[in-house]
């Protein structure tokens, strides 16, 4: 059988016969070459088939480079390409502030086998790396395999090394997790493992997304505070802290209509950048980790549960001229009125007497109840993981109800506390917490806790209180409308078996603005102080005096990041009228 019949099927299309014929005169060409005895002509034959055969090699890959690039869908659809492990995407603040990102680091190794003098070499590495403790770089010099020494050298560390010019010296490049501004902000950025993996704050609440964005799904996390208002925030906390030493202190900023945190700092902090070596107490995140029994800033809630119920209004009075014993507990007040009180003035001068009086009528059914629906029975909601359940009475009987309403046998974290009183503030709506920024105009809607008209009543009362005749007169910015609360609550010390005045946590909740209708912006401001001296001069370590200054000043600092602009305030002449004495910023 002759090859013109091997066609397929035993059909012969003419490409088929074109290559038949090529074939042929191939295999001729050789034989005549042969015939001929001129084998130079059998090579350069042998050389263009070989040159032809690499040439359709080339076009058979260009044409599937081709095709892949063009018609190919690889990396189209759900897929995504797989970062580098350990890997993170960038973490930045409302405005796009770089917060935290990964920056390329290098490990140095030592190789003894590559060194020519071993002893210059450990003595240039010594003074190189006086962080190194000796006996590693003896060990790596003078060991008998390749070690690795250092790692985390910044690309400046890297090539001051590099330039010794020393022979066994290497580097490999890893990735290390780096925090721009250091302390800023480092209970709410968290920070991770050596692995990359998030250990605290937003590295572990939000740890999937910014670990996605490194794989390129999604940009930078972009959290909710803003590194302007924070900034504020650390810094009074921390002058006030410095001025009265207490054992820790917490500030928290948060929007009330969305939930938001806006700032939020812990007292002592710690560089992200080197959380390994920070203290428990450094680390510790005190405004969501760490509970509290909050003292008169837990009036704020009774008297708005009071008003909610209609067991009380603004103008109804309480005897508060006498000791009030409720259950086995016999409650005086602090500084003592020997008057009897509108519930306006109970707020003004933090009266436990008439808050228990209060409380009573409202019964420890419905109390529970409220505080619950204020999110006072659990713990925060929020991202942050960090979130520390409350400690709540076992039984509200009439002893539970006395104390919790103003703060006592009851402890909950900084940022329920913020949560609650959003609710109080926003027109009644219980809004949970976010360290994710918000889109724009978007305000989450939450299950009522109170009435908007209870809501717009509380602002009023708050207001009331840091104006002359309140207890909070020393957070007032002129043009601001602040309102607030204090607080002082006293510390269970169980070598006393009881309350130890002398251990107090002092607190002071703000708002403002109040003076404008209840769905306008507003912001939420807390300064608590755990465990604060008492001032030389005066004596005195309690909310009103300790906590509400630092409150004013951070109001004062943030408004204008804020878009909040101060207004004329009309002054009104009237009979003076006696202010609560700073003893009562309970």
């Amino acid at each position: 059988m002759s090859l013109s019949n091997l066609g397929p099927g035993g059909f012969q299309s003419p490409l088929w016969r074109w290559l038949i014929e090529r074939v042929w005169r191939l295999e001729h060409a050789f034989e005549r070459s042969r015939a001929a005895a001129k084998p130079e002509d059998d090579t350069r034959i042998r050389i263009f088939l070989v040159m032809g055969f690499f040439s359709l090699c080339f076009v058979g890959v260009a044409v599937g480079a081709t095709w892949a690039a063009l018609f190919s869908h690889a990396g189209q659809g759900n897929g995504y390409a797989q970062g580098v492990d350990g890997a993170r995407g960038d973490v930045v603040d409302r405005n796009g502030k770089l917060l935290a990102v990964d920056l390329a680091h290098y490990a140095l190794y030592v190789d003894p086998k590559e060194i020519w003098d071993l002893r210059e070499t450990r003595v240039a590495l010594g003074r190189a790396l006086p962080q190194v403790p000796p006996k590693r770089l003896d060990k790596a010099v003078f060991g008998d395999h390749r070690a690795f020494v250092l790692g985390g050298l910044t690309p400046d560390e890297k090539d001051a090394i590099f330039n010794l010019g020393l022979p066994g010296i290497s580097f490999e490049e890893q990735e290390r997790r780096m925090y721009p501004l250091g302390p800023t902000a480092a209970h709410v950025i968290g920070f991770v493992d050596s692995g990359g993996k998030g250990l605290a704050g937003a590295e572990r609440a939000l740890d999937d997304p910014i670990t996605k964005a490194a794989a390129g799904e999604g940009g930078p996390t972009q959290l909710s505070i803003d590194v302007r208002v924070q900034a504020a925030l650390e810094d009074e906390l921390r002058k006030a802290c410095e001025e009265f030493t207490p054992k820790g202190g917490v500030g928290v900023v948060t929007n009330v209509h969305t939930g938001e945190v806006l700032g939020l700092a812990s007292y002592p902090d710690y560089d992200a950048n080197k959380a390994g070596e920070a203290t428990d107490e450094q680390r510790l995140n005190r405004a969501a980790a760490a509970v509290y029994e909050m003292g008169s800033t837990f009036k704020a809630f009774t008297v708005a549960i009071g008003l909610d119920t209609g067991v009380a209004t603004p103008t109804s009075t309480f005897d508060a001229r006498q000791p009030f014993k409720l259950g086995y507990r016999t409650i005086h007040d602090y500084h003592a009125t020997h008057k009897i009180l509108t519930l306006i003035e109970v707020f003004q001068h933090s009266s436990n007497i008439g808050t228990a009086i209060l409380a009573e009528k409202i019964g420890g059914e419905r109390l529970s109840r409220y505080f619950t629906a204020l999110g006072l029975t659990k713990p925060a909601q929020i991202e942050l993981r960090e979130s520390a359940r409350p400690l709540t009475p076992r039984k509200w009987d009439m002893d539970a109800v006395a104390s919790t309403s103003f703060g006592h046998g009851i402890n909950v974290s900084p940022l329920a506390l913020a949560q609650a009183m959003g609710a109080l503030l926003n027109g009644g709506e219980l809004l949970p917490l976010t360290i994710k920024k918000m889109p724009p105009g978007v305000r989450p809607q939450g299950p009522r806790a109170i009435s908007e008209a209870t809501s717009t009543e509380m602002l009023k009362i708050m207001r009331a209180n840091v104006l002359p005749g309140g207890s909070g007169g020393k957070a007032n910015v002129p043009g601001l409308s602040v309102g607030g609360k204090t607080g002082t609550g006293e510390k269970y010390d169980p070598a006393i078996r009881g309350y130890n005045h002398d251990r107090q946590v002092s607190s002071f909740a703000a708002t403002f603005p109040t003076e404008a209708p209840v769905e306008a912006d507003r912001y939420f401001v807390l300064i608590l102080l755990d465990e604060p001296h008492r001032d030389p001069k005066t004596g005195l370590s309690t909310g009103g005096w300790v906590a509400a200054p630092a409150a004013g000043r951070v109001i004062e600092r943030i408004a204008p990041f804020l878009g909040v602009k101060r207004k004329t305030e009309l002054v009104t002449i009237a009979a003076p009228t006696k202010n609560a004495a700073p003893e009562a910023g309970l």
